[in-house]
């Protein structure tokens, strides 16, 4: 029988602090849940982290990462870059293998149900796990952040899917679902212009006509320079090279340069391979040419957890 493994990539509101996320990660891991990563971003304050596991296991540690990050994280006290409503601010579900879409929605609503009972959090379901079309992006459930919780929740068309009418006073509220990969990517860009960054981001993600799958903000970093920072949410359909062809097209208007691309928590390793091959200009890529990928296959490496 096909081992079941799912991926959660919950996201905390911390990237300061590396005591507090590496406690946060290792409550996290126990049997059936393994941490796989954690990357912290200090201009963004946050932090992703990557588990791994059987449904069971995943719950468990999921629920003792929560508590950690609500014990730890004061939204009162935290300032960052990136939008954000939650100590832990999205807990999303994604099928790897032997789960499907459904038990990744059926795990994001027990474990969503759990977090409200245990911490008297709001949980907002977001995406394939939401419960009304005007909550599937995340964008919009996040809207008004932490500051603006209060005002949100009280709109009938906002109330919690789980637990209370209100904020959190320290932890605000969390969103919960379950989506396919999704890869974080962001572009630096030699200057320190936030205007140019938002009219760059602007013209790449979807909601305002750029490509599909892409979601972007422009952004400033406290090192004086700016970030397009992007979700892009299938990476098969459009991809990473076309992404950052565009950014470097659509800067390159306002006279300013890439100095550098970042990929926050894990890739799947034929978003990489895509890249290669288009910039190759490799006709029918194959990736068994990757020597240590057939070495995998050989020794049977993918099964392993």
């Amino acid at each position: 029988m096909a081992r079941v493994l799912i991926e959660s990539v919950p996201n905390i509101s911390e990237g300061r602090r590396p005591t507090v996320v590496d406690a946060v990660a290792q409550a996290a891991e126990g049997e059936g849940c393994w941490l796989v990563d954690a990357s912290c971003d200090a201009d963004h304050n946050r932090a992703v982290i990557t588990l791994v596991g059987n449904p069971e296991g995943l719950e468990q540690g999921v629920l003792r990462l929560v508590a950690a990050a609500v014990e730890r994280i004061d939204l009162r006290e935290h300032q960052g870059a990136h939008p954000r409503m939650g100590a832990v601010d999205v807990i999303p579900f994604i099928p790897v293998s032997g789960a499907t879409m459904e038990a990744c929605v059926a795990l994001s609503q027990a474990v969503g149900r759990k977090i409200a009972e245990r911490f008297a959090l709001p949980v907002l379901l977001y995406e394939e796990s939401a419960s009304a079309p005007h909550r599937r992006n995340l964008a919009a459930v996040r809207k008004g952040g932490f500051e603006g919780l209060a005002d949100k929740l009280a709109d009938s068309r906002w109330t919690p899917d789980f637990g209370p009418p209100a904020p959190h006073p320290s932890a605000g509220a969390v969103a919960v679902g379950a989506r396919e990969f999704l890869i974080a990517f962001n572009i630096n860009l030699a200057s320190g212009d936030l205007d140019v960054a938002k009219r760059v981001a602007a013209a790449v993600r979807h909601s305002s006509g750029g490509l599909r799958y892409v979601k972007a903000l422009g952004l400033a970093l406290e090192r004086g320079t700016v970030q397009v920072s992007m979700n892009l949410t299938n990476y098969r359909k459009t991809p990473i090279l076309r992404v950052l062809e565009l950014v470097e097209r659509e800067a390159s208007r306002y006279g300013v340069a890439i100095s550098d691309c970042e990929i926050v928590g894990k890739i799947p390793r034929g978003a990489l391979y895509d890249v290669a091959a288009q910039a190759l200009h490799i006709h029918g890529f194959d990736p068994s040419v990757v020597l240590e990928g057939r070495i995998d296959d050989v020794l049977g490496g993918r099964s392993r957890p």
